[in-house]
């Protein structure tokens, strides 16, 4: 079901689409790429290289499938100078990754479904390899073939806690593309990019690649009881893979990836509603986060006439500390400092028909192991907590696809999810199981337009608190929700223009609704009732060969039916904070090919990005209106060298990232102002 298509921003030239007994590369060579070529007149002259937009095993051919979704090329990420998942935020329809805080700070919501601590409401998967801290989901994108994002409920096949959807990271395969490159790269507040690349491909049957990349920011906040940057940042990271084709039919890829990065937070100040205004930075202790991931992961594929086989094995270890002055002010109050270590097994096999008649099936089983240690000392209180919690999990899965008569299909699916955890130190225990169903009409006409209706079941599972102040606090239950879907998806004129629409309601029981506890930390509770239901348009016009135009909306309606806090408070029928009624994009990139002797290819791009209003608390008090920020990029290519010059927030643009209330006070993060840059890459 989970299966990707080719979204309205980001194809802009002619695309090929992998067949299903070839989509396991998960690789990409690049749109636009210009290649050197020997003709039979000896003379070089420069070409495009199409690009090839890959997806996973479980996923079929592109733009196909009943589903809201939407796939970034590396080219478009290129355009956009996107850098990391945070910054694909109002990017696409009902897609919002607030800016604030820290990486470990890397909430995602997508149609509203979203979890602001604990374990992350949007799955995230590398190379299939998944991420289930939410630490770790604000990673780099350099070197990346194409994101996928899948809207609504992924619990189908995707399973644990995908109860918001699911983002799917691609690298390249050295078996498909082969290149060495180096970026360099300057900007706005001494920001410093330099990156190395090589993928080779030793023989027809094996390749290698290895990438590294550092960044550095002196940042955009001074503290001004410091006097230095509150969010200055530090980051590396690298990446190795060795892919080995011992048949045919056969394939197998080892990759293993490490970032490391070091950032000071936070950027808060105290934020006057009313007026607007917004006070400096100005607390007493630095406060600082740091943060190690190393990844792993062991894919063997077999695609045989009737039937594929997928073998997913992954490692993740995570180790972070957090610094943080709690108060955020002058005074000596609360200091807090947390620290977090993970180790992540899993295993996932999945089967699946590979023919094309009446009938197609895919069954799975994923298990995995998690185990958490927290320590959380408050230096002002003089107290030291530590939390050892174990989690494994086992889920089966199954889906089966029937053609019915000319055009009308139909998919049904159900996975069952099992899950332990236990808190050592406390001797408590929690399991929790569940099905989780779905099923689609579809009908495609004879000229490949597609109409379809959805309706699943989201599901994610209950856990401990780590800050909590009475016994009844330190567990919270599972969430669950359904999802009703009606869409189609169209194109006209030889694909110059397509458009995919999707209107959604979500029935949300249980949600998991995050409080700030002064001194203590971030508590989750259970809410009773809430309902989320929207739009997604996509929209791409391709008015000539090599100038796009882009454009994405969402909208979304996600209140609170009924929640009761306590006696005293009643948030129902409030809207859900953190959730954006509007997202928006235009973007627009045009390509001049040989303008001049001097260059080999132009090309031009601009996007328009904006989001709200976003209530930040239950209560609803304060908002932030709808903002718009405008980003250019132009680029100079002449053989193996490659100039580029961009900016982001152009208009520079004043607006907040982020809001909470701390005793009686409230506080801010602002977005970050105009940045302009510029870098070099050398292909060779």
């Amino acid at each position: 079901m989970n299966m990707t298509i080719y979204t309205l921003l980001g194809v802009l030239l002619p695309t090929i689409t992998l067949s299903a007994n070839e989509a396991n590369k998960s690789n990409a060579l690049e749109s636009d790429t210009l290649s050197t070529v020997w003709t039979d007149t000896v003379k070089w002259r420069t070409v495009d290289l199409n690009e090839v937009l890959v997806v996973g095993f479980k996923e079929s051919k592109q733009r196909q499938e009943p589903l809201s979704a939407s796939s970034l090329s590396s080219n478009f990420l290129r355009n956009r100078n996107i850098q990391n998942v945070r910054e694909l935020s109002t990017v696409l329809p009902n897609f919002y990754m607030p800016d604030y805080g820290s990486r470990q700070t890397s909430p995602i919501y997508i149609r509203g479904i979203g979890s602001k601590v604990n374990a992350p409401s949007v799955g995230l998967y590398v190379d299939g390899v998944p991420h289930f801290e939410r630490s770790a989901l604000d990673i780099d994108l350099s070197d990346i073939s194409n994101v996928e994002v899948l809207r609504g409920p992924q619990g189908t096949l995707y399973g644990r806690n995908a109860i918001g959807g699911i983002i799917n990271i691609y690298t390249y395969s050295p078996l498909e593309y082969q290149n060495t490159r180096v970026r360099v790269g300057y900007g706005s507040r001494n920001d410093v990019q330099a990156g190395a690349s090589n993928y080779t491909k030793l023989s027809e049957h094996v390749g290698f690649s290895v990438s590294g990349n550092y960044h550095h920011n002196d940042g955009f906040f001074t503290n001004l009881y410091t006097g230095k940057k509150a969010d200055n940042m530090d980051e590396a990271n690298g990446r190795l893979s060795v892919v080995w084709k011992p048949a045919e039919r056969w394939n197998m890829r080892l990759s293993g990836s490490a970032n490391y990065v070091t950032q000071g937070g936070y950027p808060y100040g105290v934020y006057d509603a009313k007026t607007g205004e917004l006070q400096p930075v100005n607390y007493n202790d630095p406060s600082s986060y740091r943060r190690t991931v190393v990844t792993s992961g062991l894919n063997l594929r077999y695609d045989g006439n009737r039937i594929g086989f997928n073998s997913q094995t992954a490692y993740q270890y995570i180790r972070d500390r957090q610094a943080i002055d709690q108060d955020f002010t002058p005074a000596d109050k609360t200091f807090v400092t947390q620290r977090l270590q993970q180790n992540m097994v899993s295993q996932e096999f999945t089967l699946k028909s590979t023919t094309e008649g009446w009938y197609q099936h895919l069954t799975g089983v994923f298990g995995f192991y998690q185990g958490v240690d927290k320590n959380v000392e408050n230096r002002s209180a003089g107290t030291v907590k530590h939390y050892d919690i174990p989690t494994l999990g086992v889920a089966f899965y199954h889906q089966s696809t029937f053609r019915i008569y000319k055009g009308v299909a139909v998919l049904a699916g159900v996975r069952y999810d099992y899950e332990y955890a236990r808190e050592r130190n406390a001797g408590s225990r929690l399991r929790f199981s569940q099905l989780t169903p779905k099923l689609t009409l579809q009908y495609r006409t004879p000229n490949s337009q597609l109409l379809y209706a959805a309706v699943s079941r989201g599901y994610k599972a209950g856990g401990f608190n780590t800050a909590f102040q009475s016994d009844d606090e330190r567990t919270f239950n599972p969430e669950y929700n359904w999802n009703y879907e009606l869409g189609t998806k169209l194109s006209f004129w030889q694909q110059r223009f397509t458009a995919d629409l999707a209107i959604f309601y979500i029935d949300w029981r249980h949600q998991q609704v995050t409080q700030m506890i002064p001194g203590v930390g971030n508590l989750q509770r259970n809410a009773g009732h809430s309902v989320s239901k929207g739009v997604e348009l996509s929209l791409q016009v391709r008015p000539a060969g090599h100038f796009v135009v882009g454009v994405n909306y969402g909208y979304t309606h996600a209140r609170f039916l009924q929640y009761v806090r306590d006696e005293k408070t009643d948030y129902s029928h409030r809207y859900l904070p953190m959730v954006p009624q509007h997202t928006l994009s235009v973007t627009a990139d045009y390509s001049l090919y040989r303008p001049c002797r001097a260059i080999d290819r132009l090309t031009f791009g601009g996007s328009v990005t904006g989001a709200g209003c976003i209530y930040w608390q239950e209560d609803n008090a304060v908002s932030q209106p709808f903002y718009a920020l405008l980003s250019l990029k132009a680029s100079a290519t002449k053989g193996r060298f490659t100039w580029e010059v961009w900016s982001r927030n152009l208009t520079d643009t004043t607006y907040n990232t982020y809001y909470f209330t701390l005793s009686g006070s409230g506080y801010a993060q602002r977005g970050k102002p105009l940045t302009i840059g510029t870098s070099i890459i050398i292909n060779i």
